[in-house]
């Protein structure tokens, strides 16, 4: 090894690098679409982020109205924002995400529901103050309303808590429900029925 020297490459001595290709020097198609694709998520995560903020405390007001649990609320309201996050870039541009948010909070209470008995619920204390209370309502009725919510099957309940809580048009509730107008009325006609046989004279008539 003695007689053995090592010489170091020269700049001379390694291949030539190539030229950048027209998409490496940032003019080409390819470049173009993977910035407008990068432009398009931070876009498109801003408006989610938006969105949440916005719509968080009224999911999480209807969804404590279904179910009657601030912590299962929470839950539910999260798993409604995990779901549409999965397919929000195709939502976002055109879906009604009012409708649509609800949409998709009612069938993660329907879910909810079928796993867990109507024991378990617990009557914690009454909505928000931002939560509309129906006429001439008082904490008390408020609690009474709740406690008979708790009767109705999740359609019916859902239906009562849009007309009469969020003050959702009749259309607007069958939208968010997948049902018909007409459906929603004879829903509503129904529950309302309901609710004056469980509450008595105690509820308003009007």
């Amino acid at each position: 090894m003695s007689g053995v020297r090592v010489v170091a490459p020269v700049a001379a001595d390694l291949p030539a690098e190539p030229a950048p290709t027209r998409s490496e020097r940032g003019g080409g198609p390819l470049t173009r679409w993977a910035a407008s694709r990068r432009n398009q998520r931070v876009a498109g995560d801003e408006a989610f982020t938006a969105f949440v903020v916005d719509a968080a405390p009224r999911l999480r007001r209807v969804a404590y109205l279904m179910c009657r649990d601030w912590h299962l609320a929470q839950d539910l309201t999260q798993i409604t924002f995990t779901r549409m996050y999965a397919s929000w870039n195709r939502i976002w541009p055109t879906a009604n995400l009012d409708a649509y948010s609800r949409r998709v909070l009612i069938n993660a209470v329907s879910d909810a529901m079928k796993r867990r008995s109507r024991t378990e619920l617990v009557l914690a204390e009454p909505p928000e103050p931002a939560a509309r209370p129906t006429a001439g309502g008082s904490t008390e009725l408020q609690v009474a309303l709740l406690q008979a919510l708790a009767e109705f099957p999740v359609r019916d309940r859902a239906v009562l808590v849009l007309r009469y809580w969020e003050d959702q048009s009749v259309q607007a509730v069958a939208e968010i429900l997948g049902i018909t107008s007409s459906a929603v009325k004879m829903c509503s006609m129904r529950a309302l029925q309901r609710l004056r046989t469980i509450l008595g004279e105690d509820f308003p008539t009007s």
